[in-house]
C-alpha cells in the first residue's frame, strides 16, 4: 500500500513506554496511517534523526508572548510546539466576554492547536481594580464549547478553602472537566481541602518538595519555565534524584516572551533541560506529550501511533533535542506559515482600554519613616520577599536609588485615579523608568524607576500607546513598544515584535536593570496579589500569605 507521506529509517519515541524503536511512518490525510517498512507517494529520510509527538503545552497565557494567536503560533511552531492550552484571563480580566470571542474566533484553523480553559478568578483578588467581570454565567455560556477543556487556574484558593459560593458554582459547572489550580505554597490540611473541592493540577511549584506534596496528594504537577519563573532545575532534580514515576508531570511555559522563545525554544527547552538534568529523554518527551494530552483529554495528539494527527517533532537526536522540522497534521511548518491566509480577526472591541484619571507628581511621593515594607525580588523567580528595612530619604520621602527603586501602579479600566507606590529592592535601574500595561492579573499599569518624573513620562507615552512598554531616561522617550490589543498584544508580526523587545532589553539592562531578572516580566507580576509574599497593585500594599491588604500610616 502507498501513502500520501513517509518517514523512513527514523528512530520513533515511543511515550507509552518510554523507549525509542527504529521504523518507518506513513501518513495519509494528515493521520498516521501506520507504522512498520512502508513505501509512499512522498519519502522523507530520516535516517539518523529522531521522531517525537508534537509537543503540548500545558498551561499558557498567549498574551504573555505580546503576539496575536496567529503571530505566537508562527513563533512557537518552529520550535516544535504542535498544540498549547491557553488561559485568556490577562485579556479577560480587560475585556470580559468580548476577549474570550477574540481568542476563539483568532485561534481558529491555526498551525497550533489552541484549546482553552475558561478564566475561574476575575479579578484573581478584592485587593485590585480590573476591567471587566466574568461570572458563573459566563463560564456556563462557553464551557461546551469544542475547544474548552474546562477551568483555568483557581488563583482565589481562599475562596475555594472558605467555600465562597461564587467560586464553587464554577467549579460545579465544570466538573467531568479538567479544573486548574494555582496555589503557591498551599500545603497540609489546606491542600488536601483545595483538592478536594475538586482542583486537580498545579503549575506555582517553586521547589521539589512542594511539587511532591501536591503530587503525593493526587495533583498533577505542571513544571514551568518561562520567561521569568523558572523551576525545572529545581522540580526535575528532585524527581531524577528520588526516581519518581514522571507520570503526572508535565510541562508547561505558563508566561514567556518571544525573544525567550527565539532564544531558548518552547516546550523543546523544558525538555532539552530535563535531560541535562539527568531525565531520561523519553520521559521527558513524553512530560511534553503524552502526559499532557491524557491529562487534559486530548485523544488525538501526543502520540505517535496509527490514527493519532500526524504532528511530528524531528529531531538530531534524544541528547542534543534541536528541532530540524515540524509536521502540523502531516504538513510542514514552512507549508502552514507560507499558505495559510492572514488572519483578518477582528480586534477593535479589543482596543481603547487605557482610561487613566489625570494625575500629578505629588501622588507619586511616598512618606517613609523607620523601617517600612519593601518588596525584594528573589533571582529567577516571580515570588517576592516582604522585607521591613530603612530605605532612602529625604524630608520625610523616598528617594530611590540603584538598590530601592520606586515601584508604582496606576488603575487604568475605569478611571478611579488610583495611584500607589512602594520600594522594590533588586530591580536596579538608574536614571530612568521602565512602564508597561501588562501587570498581572488586572493589568493595570505598572512602573519603575529612580525618580518621578521619567516615572510620568513613561505612563503618560503608555497611555498615549492605549498599552505598551516605555521606556524613558533623562525625560526622554528612549524605546517604546505599542500593544493596543487589550494593552497586551501587538497588531505586528512576531518577528517585528520580537526585535523591538529585544533592543528594549538591551537598553533596560545598560540602565542597570538586574541581569536576576527579566525587565519586562518580572515587572509585570510585581502586581499579583496571589504569589508570595509581597506585591503592589492600585489599591496598595497586600500581604499574599496572610492574604490581606497592609494598611498605610494614618488610615
Amino acid at each position: 500500500m502507498s501513502y500520501d507521506l513517509v518517514f523512513k529509517n527514523g528512530t520513533i519515541v515511543d511515550v507509552k513506554t518510554k523507549t525509542s524503536y527504529r521504523a518507518d511512518l506513513a501518513v495519509s490525510g494528515g493521520v498516521i496511517a501506520e507504522i512498520g517498512s512502508l513505501d509512499g507517494e512522498r519519502v522523507v529520510d530520516c535516517s539518523g534523526k529522531v521522531l517525537c509527538p508534537g509537543f503540548i503545552d500545558a498551561h499558557v497565557h498567549i498574551e504573555s508572548s505580546m503576539a496575536s494567536p496567529a503571530s505566537f503560533a508562527d513563533a512557537v511552531l518552529p520550535h516544535g510546539t504542535t498544540t498549547v492550552i491557553a488561559d485568556p484571563h490577562e485579556m479577560v480580566n480587560v475585556r470580559g466576554n468580548e476577549a474570550m470571542k477574540y481568542l476563539l474566533d483568532a485561534s481558529e484553523d491555526l498551525p497550533v492547536s489552541v484549546y482553552v480553559m475558561l478564566p475561574s478568578s476575575i479579578p484573581s483578588t478584592p485587593f485590585e481594580t480590573n476591567g471587566a467581570d466574568f461570572t458563573s454565567k459566563d463560564i456556563e455560556a462557553w464551557i461546551e464549547h469544542p475547544r474548552v477543556l474546562g477551568l483555568g487556574e483557581v488563583m482565589c484558593y481562599p475562596d475555594v478553602l472558605a467555600g465562597r459560593k461564587e467560586i464553587m458554582d464554577k467549579i460545579a459547572l465544570c466538573r467531568g472537566k479538567v479544573i486548574d489550580g494555582h496555589a503557591p505554597g498551599l500545603s497540609g490540611t489546606d491542600l488536601y481541602q483545595y483538592i478536594q473541592a475538586g482542583v486537580m493540577t498545579d503549575h506555582e511549584c517553586t521547589s521539589f518538595e512542594e511539587a511532591e506534596e501536591k503530587r503525593r496528594a493526587g495533583m498533577k504537577i505542571l513544571i514551568r519555565e518561562g520567561s521569568a519563573a523558572r523551576n525545572v532545575e529545581a522540580i526535575v532534580s528532585g524527581i531524577v534524584k528520588k526516581g519518581l514515576d514522571t507520570e503526572g508531570f508535565l510541562f508547561c511555559t505558563d508566561d514567556k516572551h518571544l525573544d525567550t522563545i527565539e532564544h531558548e525554544g518552547h516546550i523543546s527547552y523544558n525538555i532539552k533541560k530535563s535531560i541535562r538534568l539527568g531525565l531520561k529523554p523519553e520521559e521527558a518527551v513524553a512530560m511534553g506529550t503524552w502526559n499532557t494530552a491524557r491529562t487534559y483529554g486530548l485523544a488525538s495528539v501526543g502520540c505517535l501511533e496509527k490514527g493519532f494527527d500526524a504532528d511530528i517533532a524531528v529531531l538530531d537526536s534524544l541528547e542534543n533535542m534541536n528541532v530540524l522540522e515540524v509536521y502540523k497534521k502531516g504538513l510542514p511548518s514552512g507549508w502552514w506559515l507560507e499558505h495559510r491566509a492572514e488572519h483578518e480577526t477582528n480586534y477593535r472591541g479589543m482596543l481603547h482600554t487605557v482610561n487613566l484619571k489625570p494625575f500629578t507628581e505629588e501622588q507619586l511621593k511616598l512618606h517613609t519613616e523607620g523601617k517600612v515594607p519593601v518588596i525584594g525580588l528573589v533571582p529567577g523567580q516571580i515570588t517576592t520577599r516582604y522585607l521591613k528595612e530603612e530605605v532612602p530619604a529625604k524630608n520625610g520621602l523616598f528617594c530611590p536609588d540603584s538598590t530601592y527603586s520606586k515601584l508604582c501602579v496606576f488603575e487604568r479600566h475605569r478611571g478611579t485615579g488610583n495611584i500607589k507606590a512602594a520600594p522594590l529592592k533588586g530591580y536596579g535601574i538608574t536614571n530612568g523608568a521602565v512602564a508597561t500595561s501588562v501587570a498581572h492579573d488586572s493589568h493595570n499599569i505598572i512602573a519603575a524607576g529612580d525618580n518621578d518624573r521619567d516615572i510620568m513620562k513613561a505612563v503618560e507615552i503608555i497611555q498615549e500607546m492605549q498599552g505598551g512598554y516605555a521606556l524613558v531616561q533623562g525625560g526622554e522617550d528612549i524605546l517604546r513598544l505599542p500593544l493596543p490589543i487589550a494593552g497586551l498584544m501587538s497588531t505586528r508580526p512576531a518577528k517585528e515584535i520580537q526585535n523591538r523587545l529585544d533592543a528594549m532589553v538591551r537598553r533596560a539592562r545598560e540602565m542597570g536593570i538586574s541581569e536576576d531578572c527579566d525587565p519586562f516580566i518580572t515587572l509585570s507580576f510585581m502586581a499579583l496579589p496571589v504569589i508570595p509574599e509581597l506585591r503592589l497593585t492600585d489599591k496598595g500594599l497586600v500581604d499574599v500569605k496572610n492574604f490581606q491588604m497592609i494598611k498605610e500610616k494614618g488610615e
